[in-house]
C-alpha cells in the first residue's frame, strides 16, 4: 500500500505521531474515559454505602449476614465500534484548506486506532447518496486502513439527489444486532426525518454524533457577488454578500438549524462531538473526554445530584 502523505498509510502514520501520541498524554493512557464497555463480571462484595446503587445489593448475602451488601463489577472492556460514515457531496465542502471530508478521515483514523490497538473491533458502513457499503467489524491495524481507503475512494453516485440521512440510520439499525458503540459521522445537512431513527438507534446502542461543520456555514462575509452552488443536487444561485440584511437572513436561518440539530441529539440522548475544519482535533477530542468523565461520575455518584455542568464550546450533551 502507498506511503504517499495522502494514502491511507500516510494518514494514519501522520495521525499516530500527532495527535495520538498527544492523547497519549493527556488521556494518561485512559481510554475508558472515552469508551465504555457492556459486558459485567462480578469481582467482589462488600458493605452497601451511602449512595451505592440499591439494584447491586447482594439480598442473599444481606438476608445471612444481616448488613446490606453489594456487588462490584468489573467492567468488561471488550468494544465493537461501528463508524457510521456520511460522505455525500456536503461533506466535501471547505471554505479553506480543509474540507470537512478530511476532518471525518483524521477523527475516524485516531478513534479506530485508538480502539483496536486494545483489542477492539471496528467497522464503518457507507454512504454517498445512498448506502453503498460496509466494512465487517475487525480489530488490527489493517483495518483501520481499510476504512481510511473507503473514506479516500467512496464518493456519491451522479445525480442530483440530496442526503437523507434516515436511510443511512435505518441500514445501521438492521445490520448491528448486538449493543455497540456507534459514530455516526455527519454534517447533518439532510432532508428532514432523521431524528426520530436517530433516537431510536439510541435505545439500543451507545450513540457519539460527530458533527462536521465549517464556519462559513454559519455566517457569510461580505465578498460581493458570488455565485452559489448546491453541492448535492447542482442548483445554483447568484447572491448580494454586500447586502446587509442578506448576511443577516443567512446567519439567522443557520442558525434555526443549528438549534434543530441540537434539540434532536438532546431529544435522543446521545453526546455530540463538534468538529469544525479549523478546529485543532486533540483539544476537540480531550473536551469531549472531559464531558464524558463528567457524564460517567454522575451516573455512578449518589442518587441526590447537583446541576447538570454545561458543555463547553465543541461538545455538548
Amino acid at each position: 500500500m502507498s506511503k504517499s502523505p495522502s494514502s491511507p498509510e500516510g494518514v494514519l502514520r501522520r495521525m499516530e505521531w500527532t495527535v495520538l501520541r498527544r492523547l497519549d498524554g493527556l488521556l494518561h493512557g485512559d481510554y475508558r474515559t472515552l469508551f465504555r464497555g457492556y459486558g459485567l463480571d462480578l469481582a467482589d462484595l462488600r458493605e452497601y454505602q451511602y449512595g451505592d446503587d440499591v439494584r447491586h445489593i447482594d439480598w442473599n448475602v444481606t438476608a445471612r449476614l444481616q448488613s446490606p451488601y453489594v456487588r462490584e463489577y468489573h467492567e468488561d472492556r471488550e468494544i465493537t465500534a461501528w463508524f457510521v460514515l456520511d460522505l455525500s457531496a456536503s461533506v466535501d465542502f471547505g471554505s479553506h484548506e480543509v474540507r470537512k471530508r478530511a476532518v471525518s478521515e483524521n477523527f475516524v483514523a485516531v478513534l479506530a486506532r485508538l480502539l483496536t490497538r486494545h483489542g477492539n473491533r471496528v467497522g464503518a458502513l457507507l454512504y454517498g447518496n445512498d448506502v453503498y457499503g460496509m466494512i465487517p467489524a475487525r480489530s488490527g491495524r489493517r483495518q483501520v486502513l481499510q476504512i481510511l481507503h473507503a473514506i479516500q475512494t467512496g464518493r456519491p453516485a451522479p445525480g442530483n439527489s440530496s442526503t437523507n440521512l434516515r436511510e443511512l440510520l435505518e441500514a445501521a439499525a438492521h445490520m448491528m444486532r448486538r449493543r455497540s458503540l456507534v459514530f455516526v459521522v455527519s454534517d447533518f445537512i439532510s432532508e428532514p426525518g432523521w431524528e426520530e431513527t436517530l433516537a431510536h438507534l439510541a435505545q439500543r446502542h451507545e450513540i457519539v454524533a460527530v458533527r462536521l461543520y465549517d464556519p462559513l456555514e454559519s455566517e457569510l462575509p461580505d465578498l460581493g457577488l458570488l455565485v452559489f452552488r448546491d453541492a448535492e443536487t447542482g442548483e445554483q444561485v447568484l447572491v448580494d454578500t454586500h447586502d446587509k440584511t442578506f448576511r443577516k437572513r443567512f446567519a439567522a436561518a443557520a442558525q434555526r438549524r443549528e438549534a434543530r440539530i441540537r434539540r434532536a441529539f438532546s431529544d435522543a440522548g446521545v453526546d455530540c462531538l463538534e468538529l469544525s475544519t479549523e478546529d485543532d482535533l486533540v483539544d476537540s477530542i480531550r473536551r469531549f473526554a472531559e464531558l464524558r468523565k463528567r457524564r460517567s461520575r454522575t451516573a455512578s455518584g449518589p442518587l441526590t445530584r447537583g446541576p447538570r455542568a454545561e458543555g463547553e464550546r465543541g461538545v455538548h450533551a
